[in-house]
């Protein structure tokens, strides 16, 4: 499903992700007033059976934040974060104060703000340098088992392909307080609009 795919195409995905991924940690620390650190994006394909060893495994419960890309390439992405880092986002956003248990209406909404502002911080500045818009759906929220969360976000892909080009880049704040991962899924259908965008830069 992806043979244009050499290494040229993977370094530039990778380098072009990395700015993207770099809007977005911009935007976190604004958000907290903390110092995030930015993992060298990963390109890879692989099966799916994999893509849920990237979040500590099929049982870590993790919060994530779905989303449909649109515009002049489709695909999918995720904002996955550990609960317990969901937890420590929280308390930053709300002064201090502990998130409910289970988490309230307010406190999903303020993840799905953050994780839209990430996305769109993402996607914007990947699309500027393609030269194509890159538009995020409304975010779908999901709290449970790594393996249940990916499976939502995999489910649709299954019927066309069985392995995924998953654009990863991981995140950390300086002081070890909450970590997360940022997932980007081209669509293998649409890949190749993105792969003459490379070619044309």
């Amino acid at each position: 499903m992806f043979p244009m795919l050499g290494e040229k195409e993977l370094d530039a995905l990778r380098e072009i992700s990395n700015i993207g991924a770099g809007n977005a940690v911009t935007a976190l620390h604004q958000m907290t007033q903390r110092v995030i650190l930015l993992e060298v994006p990963e390109v890879k394909l692989v099966p799916f059976s994999r893509v849920v060893e990237s979040l500590g495994g099929p049982e870590e419960e993790v919060v994530g934040l779905f989303f449909r890309v649109f515009g002049g390439s489709r695909g999918n992405m995720l904002v996955v974060m550990p609960r317990a880092s969901a937890e420590q986002l929280l308390r930053m956003l709300f002064n201090g104060h502990g998130p409910k248990k289970p988490l309230g209406e307010m406190e999903i909404s303020a993840l799905k703000e953050v994780a839209n502002i990430l996305t769109s911080s993402y996607l914007g500045a990947v699309g500027t340098i393609l030269k194509m818009p890159l538009i995020p759906s409304i975010p779908a929220f999901s709290m449970d088992m790594a393996q249940a969360v990916v499976d939502l976000l995999l489910i649709e892909l299954c019927e066309v392909t069985h392995e995924a080009l998953v654009i990863q880049t991981d995140f950390n704040s300086r002081d070890g307080s909450f970590r997360g991962h940022f997932f980007l899924l081209p669509d293998p259908a649409h890949i190749g609009t993105i792969i003459k965008a490379i070619q044309a830069m």
